[in-house]
């Protein structure tokens, strides 16, 4: 019978993990954040306060990385739409979604039509703004709720954006962690970003969660070394990768992109390309035995940065764990994804989600029985004496370890065969290593 463990995974992370994540994300939710920038730096510098390990690099504009170019540095001070008796119709004070991402500056009069056809909305969602950019291409615009944009009923309107797009860089923040096996160079790979404004579940719970989870490694016995990064979406991975992949290729073993980990629905999973890697075995496992309804996404459905991670060419092991999965809820990239729409148990379980994958990649070993035959548990006080109904589940669970033990299979793989959730194994096999019977290979 396969073990399923009935424990809540939100009540597992610590009170007080909880309060700092969310309160956290309270902070920087009014930080207008773009591709890059200043909200992009002040935001860098809030997370290097919880983790000072963080290092902080700039890339200049103009500079090639593989196929694309970083663009000029995106800044806004203000930004408002006015009738012309000088009543706010909207403004970038009450809240960053109002202008579209990336605006060239303007200062003119214009008339409705003109404002019209350069204001986006959601019919479909009439209540709230949508989050809009134009990053490669220079334009000017606003967002509004449908139904503010269909009350628009003057002739004609004063629009104004102060911001400037100049010769500048893109920033992302860095944490790379040694593990204590010095000899072995193998990886662990985080990835978010932080290049969204006001928006709470897509994206403020990945970099929110991901600098605790740093913040968590840097405080426990580590076989593997971890390269956690904080960068804006697309040209942020690119532009680290450009950098970086002749080092991380061959070290790699496993890696997560971190979005979407915030609100307490159903939790989803995007699976790499090729779908087969040990990040992908990791999240399937652990997702099985803790959150069992997860909804399952082929690299089809991709989005986000396991688009550059999982590239041919580039090809590392990089999934995705998330809570409502980017693009598939109705509140992404709108106003509506705020911070009631994520909450502190949401972000309590993704947190302990992906603490127990790191785990399980931590005690992921290969072990291989050292007897022919079942060996006697009696004789080695793993077996009781007296046998009695109800007492065989974690001795059963022992044996089919010892089954599979067989110098081919790795712990996630006999989890997966056994049905027993991979931190009992390792409970298991630490019993079977000091009675001499495993060894790991």
């Amino acid at each position: 019978m396969e073990h399923t463990p009935s424990t809540h995974l939100e009540e597992k992370c610590s009170l007080e993990h909880i309060r700092e994540i969310y309160n956290l994300a309270i902070r920087l939710f009014p930080i207008c954040r773009s591709i890059t920038g200043d909200g992009v730096r002040q935001t860098l510098h809030i997370l290097q306060e919880i983790v000072p390990q963080m290092t902080i690099h700039e890339v200049p504009s103009g500079t090639q990385v593989f196929d694309w170019i970083v663009p000029p540095e995106w800044n806004i001070r203000d930004a408002y739409i006015e009738d012309l008796e000088g009543n706010r119709v909207i403004s970038f004070t009450d809240s960053n979604l109002h202008v579209l991402g990336y605006s060239a500056p303007v200062d003119k009069l214009v008339t409705r039509e003109e404002l019209l056809s350069m204001t986006y909305s959601l019919p479909e969602q009439p209540d709230v703004i949508p989050y809009v950019t134009s990053y490669y291409k220079e334009r000017s615009g606003f967002c509004m709720a449908e139904k503010q944009k269909l009350s628009l009923d003057k002739d004609r309107y004063h629009i104004y954006i102060d911001s400037d797009l100049k010769e500048g860089s893109l920033t992302y923040g860095e944490i790379l962690i040694p593990g204590q096996a010095r000899e072995d160079r193998n990886e662990i790979f985080l990835s978010t970003y932080i290049c969204h404004p006001s928006m709470a579940n897509n994206e403020l719970s990945g970099p929110c969660l991901t600098i605790y989870l740093a913040k968590w490694l840097l405080e426990q016995p580590r076989r593997f070394s971890y390269r956690i990064i904080f960068i804006p979406e697309t040209i942020g991975s690119l532009a680290y990768l450009s950098r970086n992949i002749d080092d991380m290729k061959p070290h790699t073993i496993a890696g997560f992109n971190v979005t979407c980990v915030g609100d307490n629905r159903t939790y989803s999973y995007l699976a790499s390309r090729c779908g087969n890697t040990l990040a992908d075995r990791t999240a399937k496992n652990i997702l099985r035995f803790y959150a069992p309804d997860y909804i399952s996404y082929s690299f089809l459905k991709r989005g986000s940065d396991e688009r550059q991670y999982c590239a041919p060419g580039i090809d590392l092991p990089v999934c995705s764990i998330c809570r409502s999965k980017y693009g598939e809820y109705p509140e992404y990239h709108t106003s509506a994804d705020n911070l009631d729409f994520i909450s502190p148990q949401g972000l309590g379980g993704s947190f302990d989600l992906y603490r127990k994958c790191l785990e399980a990649l931590e005690g992921n070993h290969i072990y291989k029985i050292k007897c022919l035959g079942e060996p006697q548990l009696g004789k080695r006080g793993l077996y009781p004496t007296i046998s009695q109904k109800g007492q065989y589940d974690d001795i059963t669970s022992m044996m089919n370890f010892i089954a599979y033990a067989d110098g081919t299979n790795d712990l996630i793989a006999i989890s997966d065969i056994i049905g027993t959730p991979v931190e009992q194994l390792i409970d298991i096999a630490e019993k079977l290593i000091a009675a001499g019977l495993i060894v790991k290979c």
